[in-house]
């Protein structure tokens, strides 16, 4: 699944770059939604994210491409991979690239199998 995002200046930090904690929120929100339409029927909620490291920093106006895979499929939980490029410049590297877990959960937040 891929989504795109543009940096608006309430997205800044005290330095005028995206704030780490923005993009982390875009990142979790756009990897949820392709677990949610790959597994439709399943409630998911992060279990984590694997080493967060930004690459180079963001600008006001930048337009990003966030891009999510699946790459692991278990019983129980799912594994995307997801890197963010900067849409303008998509041969340079992603400027963040992670590995987001989800679990199924029941409605008391057991976990459940997503089969």
């Amino acid at each position: 699944m891929e989504t795109h995002r543009l940096v608006l200046p309430e997205d800044l930090n005290h330095f005028g770059f995206l704030f780490g904690g923005r993009i982390l929120a875009w990142v979790d929100e756009a990897c949820w939604i392709a677990a949610s339409l790959d597994f439709p029927h399943c409630q998911f909620v992060t279990v984590g994210m694997d080493k967060v490291e930004f690459r180079h920093s963001v600008r006001q106006g930048t337009i990003l491409t966030i891009r999510c895979s699946k790459v692991h499929e278990g019983r129980t939980s799912v594994g995307y991979e997801v890197q963010v490029i900067d849409q303008r410049n998509p041969s340079a590297p992603p400027i963040f690239r992670t590995l987001v877990t989800y679990v199924s959960v029941d409605d008391a937040g057991r976990k459940r199998p997503m089969r």
